[in-house]
């Protein structure tokens, strides 16, 4: 396991690289007052999930489970170990192929440094992002060197930040420069950069009133391989949808996104599709929805109620080209019913995570043939070579 100097200027004299000192943003007020409690609008009608009972049957057999990976279960001789115990084993855990995906850096400003070796990739278990979800995050894509649209992702960043009630340890600037560095450290070409803003750790508390310090912290991820826009099913969800406060805002509070997701995958979908309170298309479970109508218009449900996705407003900015060549008549946001979307020619899913695949089933209606239709497959091309050969407004190179 990597060693972390125990302050900055220990970092420094050992040649790590060290993050300023953190301190307020002046385009963020301090912490005053908390936030209103949540609210959920209300869903459609539930079904069943299985899914649920059969979980909590699973359950009782995790001890044996546990025991078959090598986890030390015996309630009465349970360990206490030393730093180093503890970092060896964490050692261990990562060695062991638990993970099945390749961190290769990690930033914190609770160390105030990069790491490289995924065991130490960790932060306090009395972070309120933790224990509480007071922390907002957003993603940046690496395509051969370069960061895709880190400009729009860091001002939707600090956009959550600010409805989140969350002071800047840094400032914008700073911010952009650690998460460049970040990714330069890593030697990645290609993958993701997840990064988190926290009001900090601190205690158990609800308020975030004895956090003395916002927390950052950011990873990239490496992912070799594209994918390739196959055809899907959805469903819709059950799961009651964020009310608009909190939808707009991109925070870790995704527990209604993760059920959203398990439950199309319970049910032989790719995910779930949330309706409003109105009971219009909203979004997927962490992606936007697309449709193509029979008059050829490319249509989106508006942002006002959902999250701001980035990579779907650059499609849709894209799109535009399909409108003067003719593939497209013109490009409209607005609401979307569920008889309309399910009548679609084509219907995508737009996100960063998988640029743009087409849906050809909608629980039990097949969209338009039942393949995937030329639009979705011409916005896919057109985000993925903007990816490639974009303008330097949407493309960063990274100095590795």
């Amino acid at each position: 396991m990597a060693h972390f100097p125990a302050t900055p200027s220990a970092a420094a004299a050992t040649g790590h690289r060290v993050s300023p000192s953190p301190r307020s943003s002046a385009s963020l007020p301090r912490r005053t007052t908390l936030l209103p409690s949540i609210g959920a609008a209300g869903g459609p009608p539930s079904r069943s999930w299985r899914g649920a009972a059969a979980a909590v049957r699973a359950a009782t057999g995790s001890d044996n489970k546990a025991a078959s990976a090598g986890t030390i279960i015996n309630p009465n001789d349970v360990p206490v170990l030393s730093f180093s115990e503890v970092a060896e084993r964490l050692g261990t855990f990562q060695a062991s192929g638990a993970r099945n995906q390749n961190y290769m850096a990690m930033y914190s400003s609770i160390f105030g440094g990069i790491t490289t070796d995924p065991s130490a990739m960790v932060i306090p278990i009395d972070d309120h992002m933790v224990h509480r979800g007071h922390g907002v995050f957003d993603t940046a894509a690496i395509m051969d060197g370069h960061l895709y649209e880190l400009e729009q992702h860091l001002d939707r960043f600090l956009r959550s930040a600010l409805m989140a009630k969350i002071p800047l340890p840094f400032g914008r600037s700073t911010m952009r420069s650690m998460l460049i560095q970040t990714v330069s450290v890593s030697n990645c070409t290609q993958g993701s950069l997840r990064y988190w803003l926290s009001v900090g750790p601190g205690d158990f508390q609800l308020s975030s009133s004895g956090c003395a310090n916002p927390a950052l912290y950011a990873v990239v991820i490496e992912s070799p391989s594209i994918q390739v826009p196959s055809g899907c099913k959805v469903v819709t969800s059950s799961i009651p949808i964020k009310s608009s406060h909190f939808a707009v805002m991109k925070s870790v509070n995704y527990l209604p996104n993760a059920l959203t997701k398990f439950e199309g995958e319970e049910n032989g979908a790719f995910t779930g599709i949330w309706l409003d309170d109105e009971g219009f298309v909203a979004e997927g479970s962490n992606m936007n929805v697309g449709f193509v109508t029979a008059g050829k218009e490319l249509l989106m449900p508006r942002f006002d109620k959902i999250l701001s996705g980035c990579t779907a407003k650059r499609v849709l900015t894209l799109a535009e080209q399909l409108v003067a060549d003719g593939r497209l008549s013109r490009i409209i946001s607005r609401n979307v019913s569920v008889q309309e979307g399910k009548a679609a020619d084509e219907m995508m899913l737009i996100g960063s995570g998988i640029l743009v695949k087409p849906v050809v089933q909608w629980d039990d209606q097949i969209i338009g043939s039942g393949q995937e239709g030329p639009i979705a497959q011409a916005l896919y091309d057109l985000i993925l070579e903007d990816m490639r050969s974009g303008p330097p407004s949407v493309r960063i190179p990274v100095p590795y």
